[in-house]
């Protein structure tokens, strides 16, 4: 059994401490397997005279060299066949800069494992027939965003009684319908079915803050959830506190905090990060989190904010087990009061590289069109 198979057969999502050995042979095995199969990499690996077999320790890990998300999106590296991906994404942005991600059937089955054992252990999972509102794009064949993908999966969490999105297809673009998920919301708050929201947080607060100027408030059905993803960045214009978010939220929906779950992740590192009871992202055992001075790009202490570096073993399609995002953050050791030990993620914010446009940006765009860019 491969060191990779058994880290993704982990079945306690949150047990980092005990998983470090593990997770260390594994991204060595993964790095190996990388190396040997797509030139590009192994040229970017051998720029900086580091070997697969270099990676021992936990420390090692930090010297593997990293690739930018900026670098995935204007060159394609695959260590497979692309006729090999069943499922293809692409991240968000504009101008026809994305990545481009392509999931083989083994990467495929990982990622179902462990999407399903944190979802299971978040509560997520449900047998009851629920209604899903999407603050993001109804799916199109020809729609290969990575969030309108992850929004669809995330449906199926428990059965969907009816699905609906605040982005639908009209005159051959995509456009912003919150009227019509106002009017749902106020109708499946008379019925008994649980209701999950999911989307882009700027979407999420502006119908929000739109009801209550509207005076209008109703109470979603007993289970429902606000679930966010995306998150708020430092070029949000509509950007609000969490606890603002919280209390808008129950004021308006009826739905307290406990029942507000936001998610982190990318398209180039598909680790599903979910918040706990205190809101905070802990690092699960299929992944890792370095932060790096933005300046000198080494390593920082624990409790320093910085570039936030992703690590995970799961792919064999593409070589993303290391790569660099444009997000600012804080890992902060454990314990945390919700009772787990693992370090939790704190994203600030990202940073400011001109071509680097991402979703949130394009939510801010949409928003700012419909309020004449008034806060």
């Amino acid at each position: 059994m491969s060191y990779i198979h058994k880290l993704f057969s982990v079945r306690k999502p949150y047990n980092t401490q005990k998983t470090e050995e593990l997770f260390v042979k594994a991204m060595a095995q993964n790095c190996r397997y990388h190396y040997d199969r797509c030139k590009e990499y192994r040229e970017i690996l051998d720029n900086f005279a580091f070997s697969p077999d270099d990676i021992k320790t936990t420390e090692d890990l930090a010297k593997l060299p990293f690739v930018p998300t900026l670098y995935f999106k204007r060159h394609r590296m695959l260590s497979k066949s692309e006729k090999s991906m069943p499922i293809k994404a692409t991240s968000s942005g504009t101008g026809g800069v994305r990545s481009f991600v392509g999931l083989d059937l083994k990467t495929g089955s990982r990622a179902l494992k462990m999407v399903m054992r944190v979802a299971k252990y978040h509560h997520l999972l449900s047998a009851k027939f629920t209604r899903y509102v999407i603050f993001g794009y109804r799916p199109r064949k020809d729609n290969d965003l990575g969030a309108a993908k992850t929004a669809y999966g995330f449906t199926f969490f428990a059965p969907a009684a009816s699905r609906i999105y605040a982005l639908e297809w009209k005159d051959g673009e995509y456009k912003l319908d919150l009227d019509n998920i106002k009017n749902k919301l106020i109708e499946y708050s008379k019925g008994k079915m649980p209701v999950r929201t999911m989307g882009f947080p700027a979407y999420t607060y502006f119908l929000l803050r739109q009801m209550k100027e509207d005076n209008l408030s109703v109470k979603l059905p007993k289970g429902s959830l606000i679930c966010l993803g995306g998150g708020w960045k430092q070029f949000y214009a509509e950007k609000v506190e969490k606890e603002d978010f919280y209390k808008l939220a129950y004021e308006v929906l009826g739905v307290d905090d406990e029942h507000i779950i936001e998610f982190f992740g990318a398209v180039e590192h598909p680790i599903l990060y979910t918040d706990c009871r205190k809101h905070h992202f802990h690092i699960p055992v299929y992944g890792r989190v370095i932060i790096r001075d933005v300046d000198t790009l080494e390593p920082v202490q624990n409790g320093r904010p910085g570039l936030v570096n992703l690590l995970t073993p799961i792919f064999d399609s593409v070589p993303m087990l290391s790569i660099l995002t444009d997000d600012i953050g804080i890992l902060h050791d454990g314990p945390c009061e919700c009772g787990e030990s693992s370090p939790y993620l704190e994203i600030l914010g990202r940073v400011g590289i001109k071509d680097i446009i991402t979703c949130a940006q394009g939510a801010e765009e949409i928003l700012n069109s419909i309020t004449g860019g008034k806060s």
